[in-house]
């Protein structure tokens, strides 16, 4: 069988996390005087908060670049991936401040210089006291929601960078354990974005084809896959991801230089996605797309699982697609969590809809835990059983249901 990819706006990209309209809702100016305000001194190694708690409300980060490179600061959840607030392109030398309405609850601060790769100093930090309410009227706190999604596309492109780095080095110098080993890790940050790409003419075609729909649409076939291929090479009479095609017909391990090609231009086409997400053209299109593109990233990234992971098509070869399930699923969870309170204020219904998502998500996660983690990874995919698929497919279909109501509730 053939899986066509289907085009995708950036309405179908991970969003970031739960409650972060309330916690980074825009501040009045008159707020701001009356604000907790921190220190932070961002280093080439280091990244150092004057106190490492806060009491509930408008709280300042006076952020201070003494490294060498251009740095950013971020706040993140609890789960230490959903960006709550960030600051970025501050220079050597200069100060930018970052101010959030903070909830209670528990946080990480972590700084990034040269704006690449997973930061420095990342430390625990805390915010006491009673909820608050954010400030803003609804059309800011939209845009809010939409400048926190493209901080999230940008921090993941920025690790998705030096981890394709390190699997192309040990691609090509013919290190294929830890290659093997380091494939689906590095995978996890582009499933998160995926679509981004997929906007991109034939950025994602370059990336992330498979085989079977690089033949399909006569294009050269290069990418993850086609490494992937190297790594697991499949018996001889193995079948190809259509199912009816010898896996070994027109085709042969790749030698050293085309290794090499291979894998450079991976990295190539990396960096231009990472160009990309930190142009002007990107939030552009994004503020276009507005709240109902990050609803139907919810949805999207949900059919991503559906079309392509729950199935065993998308690592053919490696059996890795459970760590592409998680990171789907991950990025739609954000992306609903982002747009969840809008929903909710819809009446009764809307609250009930966003608590019937929820559910969904955490039924979801709860078998998928049973196999494994993307922390501590995952059984391959032949060894789930027909009742593990059933379970999971089931599972989907529970949630996509309700899910799919979100955009036009969040519209209401």
């Amino acid at each position: 069988m053939i899986r066509t990819r289907t085009a995708k706006t950036f309405g179908a990209l991970a969003a970031v996390g739960v409650a972060s309209i309330a916690l980074s809702g825009c501040v009045a100016k008159t707020d701001v005087a009356a604000s907790d305000s921190l220190t932070v001194t961002s280093t080439d190694s280091s990244c150092d908060v004057s106190a490492a708690s806060a009491t509930s409300g408008t709280v300042s980060f006076e952020v201070a670049n003494e490294s060498s490179q251009v740095t950013e600061f971020y706040l993140l959840a609890s789960d230490g991936l959903r960006i709550v607030g960030e600051v970025e392109n501050i220079a050597p030398g200069a100060s930018r401040t970052l101010t959030v309405v903070a909830q209670p609850g528990d946080y990480f601060t972590l700084c990034k210089p040269g704006m690449v790769g997973e930061g420095v100093g990342r430390t625990a930090f805390s915010v006491s006291g009673d909820a608050v309410a954010a400030t803003g009227d609804d059309a800011e706190q939209k845009q809010k929601a939409v400048d926190l999604y493209a901080a999230f596309v940008k921090d993941q492109v920025e690790q998705l960078v030096p981890a394709v780095d390190e699997l192309v080095a040990a691609y090509e110098k013919g290190d294929d354990q830890k290659a093997r080993s380091l494939f689906p890790q590095v995978r996890a940050y582009y499933e998160r974005i995926e679509p981004v790409a997929e906007s991109l003419g034939d950025l994602d075609p370059r990336i992330d084809y498979r085989e079977v729909d690089a033949v399909a649409e006569g294009l050269d076939w290069t990418g993850f896959h086609r490494i992937e291929k190297d790594l697991w090479v499949p018996a001889k009479d193995a079948l190809n991801a259509d199912g009816e095609t010898s896996a070994w017909k027109d085709w042969a391990p790749s030698t050293t230089a085309e290794r090499a090609s291979f894998g450079d231009q991976l990295v190539a086409d990396v960096a231009q996605l990472n160009d990309y997400v930190h142009s002007a053209d990107f939030q552009s299109a994004l503020d276009a797309q507005g709240v109902a593109g990050i609803s139907n990233g919810a949805i999207g990234l949900l059919d991503e699982v559906a079309t392509g992971k729950i199935t065993g098509e998308e690592d053919w070869w490696s059996g890795t697609d459970l760590w592409d399930f998680a990171a789907n699923v991950e990025g739609s969870k954000m992306a609903f969590s982002l747009v969840k309170d809008f929903a909710a204020a819809q009446g009764t219904e809307g609250a009930a809809l966003a608590d019937q998502i929820e559910q969904g998500y955490a039924d979801l996660e709860k078998a998928l835990a049973a196999h494994g983690s993307l922390a501590d990874g995952f059984i391959g995919y032949g060894e789930l059983t027909h009742a593990d698929k059933r379970e999971l497919t089931d599972l989907l279909n529970a949630l996509a249901e309700p899910l799919s109501k979100l955009t036009s509730t969040v519209l209401s």
